[in-house]
């Protein structure tokens, strides 16, 4: 933003008085609490898997102990929103953010349950001492998952359409991977039947992080509502082109 533009905006912010300054207070501290919000969702998906590899309890346990934080977060930013929404009856960009950060919200919170549901079975599998362990694809899954939720939340932050399909767009490698897990833990249990439970336990630690990337593709589907007031989630737009328009029936 240049000089004039800078000026023109303190200008327009001043002269709309303290009720205006007040409503965009309020929008960057619902920002900030999202952008928290994601951070410990990253955090706690990165320790989950950090548990899982080194077969770390303690790191398990604080992952458990951590979503907490996640579930009042939640309420924080839900609270939040709705107060501005009844207060301040937002407009355009404005409403569909607010609307948006709720969604995200619990988007996130559910982020925060994932990485619970991983530190559980980093505790069950090292209790087993079982002789399978988490091949590559787990590690690649559990990057792309973080790097998905950062780039999704990035997109909403700055109402970038084209980081938000890309979001999306990245979902399919995860799919793969979660397939490929699948497939190896079947030759696992097939080739030593006693693996299976240790199997079973790694299949749950990849299914959790398809969910994790499952969850920023719709935050990138989100940032794509905010920044373009188009809806794709669903291939939501494409069907509503095509679909025949009724007739009006004249009586």
């Amino acid at each position: 933003m240049n000089t004039d533009n800078e000026r023109a905006a303190v200008e327009a912010e001043a002269a709309a008085g303290p009720a205006f300054r007040h409503f965009h207070e309020q929008l960057r501290d619902l920002k900030q609490r999202l952008l928290e919000m994601s951070e410990r969702a990253e955090e706690l998906v990165e320790l989950a898997v950090e548990a899982l590899l080194q077969r770390d309890e303690s790191k398990a346990q604080q992952v458990i102990m951590g979503d907490h934080r996640m579930d009042a977060l939640e309420v924080e930013v839900e609270h939040l929103a709705i107060s501005l929404l009844a207060l301040q009856q937002p407009m355009a960009r404005d409403l569909r953010f607010i609307i948006s950060t709720i969604k995200i919200s619990s988007d996130l919170e559910r982020v925060g349950d994932h990485a619970v549901n991983i530190a559980q079975s980093a505790i069950r599998l090292s209790q087993l001492r079982a002789g399978i362990v988490p091949g590559p694809e787990i590690e690649d899954m559990a990057r792309r998952a973080r790097k998905m939720l950062s780039d999704a939340l990035d997109a909403f932050i700055r109402a970038d359409g084209a980081l938000g399909r890309a979001v999306c767009a990245m979902d399919d490698q995860v799919d793969a991977l979660n397939d490929s897990v699948f497939r190896i833990v079947i030759t696992h249990v097939l080739e030593d039947p006693t693996t299976i439970t240790a199997a079973l336990e790694l299949f749950l630690v990849s299914r959790n992080l398809e969910r994790v990337a499952d969850l920023a593709t719709n935050i990138g589907e989100d940032a794509v509502y905010l920044a373009e007031g188009k809806q794709i989630k669903h291939n939501f737009e494409e069907k509503r082109r095509t679909v025949p328009a009724v007739p009006r029936v004249v009586p």
